[in-house]
C-alpha cells in the first residue's frame, strides 16, 4: 500500500469538487474514500476512547491512544470542513467533532440529494471511477474495506440481498461485487416491470367493470324514461 504523506493529502482536494449543497451523496462518496485513505475515517464510526477512572491505573499506551483519535479526529474534521464552499465552511466551522459534523450534513441535505434517486449500477460506476483516479494519483485503498464499504451503502430495499453477500464464506473483489450488484439490479427491474404489467391489468379490468356498470345503469334509467311516457 502506498505511504500517504501531507503532501498527497493536500493534492487529494485538486481531485474533489467543493460541496456546495447539491449533490451530496455523491461529493459524501468521494469524501468518505478519501478520508479511509488517509486512514481518519474511523473516527466517525468509533467512539472516543474512555478517559480512565480516578481507581484506574493511567498507561502511557492508553494516554497515546485518546491522543491519536483527537488528533485524527481534528484532521477529518479539517478535511471535511475544507472540501466545503466558503459559504458551508463557515457555517459549519464551530463543530467539535467530525462524526458531528458528518451527522449534520447527512440531516440537513441527504433527503435533498436528487442523485440518491440514481440507479445501484450507476453509483458502483462512479465509485469504479473515483477509485480509478485514486490510483492515478498512487493512492491506494484495500480492496476488501472498499468492496465492505458498498454492501454497507446498499439501499434499505436491498436489506436481504445485502445481508446474503455478507454471510459470503468466501470473500469477494470489486468486479466481482459489480457483477453480483448488476444482476441483482437486472432481476428488480424485470420484476418491477412485471408488477406494473399486471397492476395495469387490474386496472384496466376495473375500469371495464365500472364502464359496463355505468353503461347498465343507464340502459335502466332509459327503460324508467320511457316507461314514464308509456
Amino acid at each position: 500500500m502506498a505511504f500517504v504523506t501531507l503532501k498527497d493529502m493536500g493534492s487529494d482536494f485538486h481531485i474533489l469538487e467543493r460541496f456546495d449543497g447539491g449533490d451530496f451523496v455523491r461529493w459524501q462518496r468521494k469524501m468518505h474514500f478519501l478520508l479511509v485513505t488517509v486512514k481518519v475515517y474511523y473516527v466517525i464510526v468509533n467512539q472516543r476512547p474512555p478517559e480512565l477512572g480516578e481507581n484506574e491505573e493511567k498507561s502511557v499506551a492508553k494516554t497515546r491512544e485518546r491522543l491519536r483519535w483527537d488528533q485524527d479526529d481534528e484532521i477529518c474534521r479539517g478535511h471535511i470542513l475544507n472540501g466545503m464552499s466558503n459559504t458551508l465552511f463557515d457555517a459549519y466551522h464551530t463543530v467539535n467533532t467530525a462524526k458531528e459534523l458528518w451527522n449534520q450534513l447527512e440531516r440537513r441535505y441527504i433527503t435533498e440529494d436528487a442523485t440518491s434517486k440514481r440507479s445501484v449500477m450507476e453509483q458502483f460506476n462512479e465509485i469504479k471511477s473515483i477509485l480509478d483516479r485514486y490510483s492515478q494519483h498512487k493512492l491506494a485503498l484495500d480492496e476488501f474495506i472498499v468492496v465492505t464499504s458498498i454492501i454497507d451503502k446498499l439501499p434499505p430495499s436491498w436489506k436481504n440481498f445485502k445481508n446474503s453477500l455478507k454471510h459470503r464464506k468466501e470473500d469477494i473483489n470489486l468486479d466481482e461485487l459489480g457483477t453480483h450488484l448488476r444482476i441483482e439490479e437486472d432481476l428488480r427491474k424485470e420484476e418491477k416491470s412485471k408488477s406494473e404489467e399486471v397492476e395495469d391489468h387490474v386496472t384496466d379490468k376495473r375500469t371495464q367493470i365500472v364502464d359496463l356498470d355505468l353503461t347498465e345503469t343507464q340502459q335502466i334509467r332509459t327503460i324508467e324514461i320511457s316507461n314514464d311516457f308509456v
